[in-house]
């Protein structure tokens, strides 16, 4: 890596690592993906959350694991749907596998780590017998017997490990409390461990890559989506029929959790190097993420903490000739005609309205989008926030002044003007060696 790459990432990782620090996260996996040969490579990634602060609680799986289990001893799975029937001897191929994988996951925690960039930490795992399950009985038609669903967790025992600064590790596996075991899925017990411990995050990284799913393209140019468009996508039977068995299951825990309280729930696929990593400690993350605060995206009034944000859009094109200079002790006091769009706490595109009520007109002004994120229609999303206000004002006409867009304005209902089609306040200071164009809008 290159020096300023190192800097830049590094920078580019900082509000994350502050913001995440202290919070709490969980991380569950299926268990295709601990078969992974590179499934240390995971490990070492969650090894390094904690590293950096967070409150990490992990959930493996074991589907496949128990399936090769089964086919040891002669027997064959079954299924009704997405769910396995566990009789007795299955539950004693789900112990023999569930044990031997909660042991390898273990050891490959606390000592695998040796040969990766988390040498040398002291990563320590925890777990117990936190969780209390009950049967899931009978399911179309079927008695699914020791195939169970989650009772309850002892989230002070979970809580009590984070907060000793301790990896707390669950399997797919609970407890009744007459002494029975019970099959259990993951995403489940991921689910209602992140419902009850509030969790900040929950994360399901999954053998597929949910980037290429067809659920993506309804998920925006950085993957997210508001819970209620996530619901309403998935509830397409011929949507959910293109994902695998695992992964219906993680995309229903995923909008239940969401549902429950986790503001933010995220998808990402194992086979991408540090896809973990990029989805938590990059703007625009790896994966797909299903939202429930409404304000991860918004556009709405700027404040006067927005300056800073509001100052870096417009220098680049300030510096250029593009827009007017503005200096900070301006924009301070215009900062109320302006709107923003904030991502994630940055601001990312900003517009200006200034009513010139007297002549029943508004100017739309400083039009500016990050570099990141232009070209996917949020100027013209300002822009009808701008005619929405216009009019709520009882104004009639929009004008632009441009030297370098007319194209864009007009392709948006603007039409060639001149000097004489100004407010007189406005038309008084135009300046003529600029010699800006003039577009104007009826509204």
């Amino acid at each position: 890596m290159e020096p300023g790459d190192f800097v830049a990432a590094l920078r580019g990782a900082a509000p994350y690592v502050h913001s995440h620090h202290g919070r709490t996260v969980v991380v569950a996996f299926p268990g295709e993906t601990c078969a992974r040969p590179d499934f240390e490579r995971l490990l070492s990634d969650i090894a390094l959350l904690s590293s950096l602060g967070l409150k990490v609680a992990i959930v493996h799986g074991a589907r496949p694991q128990i399936d090769a289990e089964l086919a040891l001893r002669g027997l064959e799975p079954q299924y009704v749907g997405d769910l396995r029937v566990t009789d007795e001897a299955a539950m004693v191929a789900v112990k023999a596998a569930v044990g031997a994988l909660r042991m390898d996951i273990e050891a490959k925690l606390s000592s695998n780590l040796a040969g990766t960039p988390m040498g040398g930490a002291q990563v320590k795992v925890v777990g117990g017998t936190w969780v209390t399950a009950r049967p899931v009985g009978v399911r179309d038609g079927v008695d699914h017997l020791l195939t169970g669903t989650v009772r309850r967790i002892d989230l002070d025992a979970v809580q009590e490990a984070l907060s000793a600064e301790r990896i707390a590790l669950l399997s797919p596996v609970g407890y009744s409390p007459t002494g029975e075991a019970f099959n259990l899925r993951n995403a489940d017990v991921a689910e209602a461990l992140a419902a009850g411990l509030h969790a900040d995050k929950l994360v399901f990284v999954l053998e597929s890559d949910p980037a290429t799913w067809d659920l993506a393209r309804s998920a925006g140019d950085a993957g997210h989506l508001l819970l209620s468009d996530a619901e309403r996508f998935l509830a397409s039977d011929e949507v959910l029929g293109q994902l695998s068995a695992e992964d219906r299951n993680c995309v229903r825990a995923a909008l239940a959790a969401c549902r429950s309280g986790v503001r933010r729930v995220h998808l990402v696929g194992a086979g991408s190097d540090g896809s973990l990593l990029r989805e938590l400690y990059t703007r625009d993350g790896a994966g797909l993420m299903f939202y429930a605060d409404e304000d991860y995206e918004s556009t709405r009034d700027a404040t006067i903490a927005d300056v800073a944000g509001i100052l870096a859009l417009l220098r680049p094109l300030e510096q250029s000739g593009i827009v007017v200079p503005r200096s900070r002790e301006q924009l301070e006091l215009d900062v109320d005609g302006f709107s923003v769009m904030v991502r994630d706490g940055m601001v990312i595109a900003c517009s200006a309205l200034v009513p010139y009520d007297e002549d029943g007109a508004a100017e739309f002004a400083a039009v500016a989008v990050h570099p990141s994120y232009r070209g996917r229609d949020r100027a013209e999303a300002l822009l009808k926030r701008a005619e929405v206000t216009a009019r709520q004002r009882g104004l009639t006409r929009l004008f632009a002044l441009t030297t370098h867009t007319p194209h864009w304005f007009v392709e948006h209902g603007f039409v060639r003007g001149g000097p004489q089609d100004l407010p007189a306040a406005k038309r008084a200071g135009y300046n003529e060696r600029r010699n800006s164009l003039v577009l104007v809008k009826s509204l």
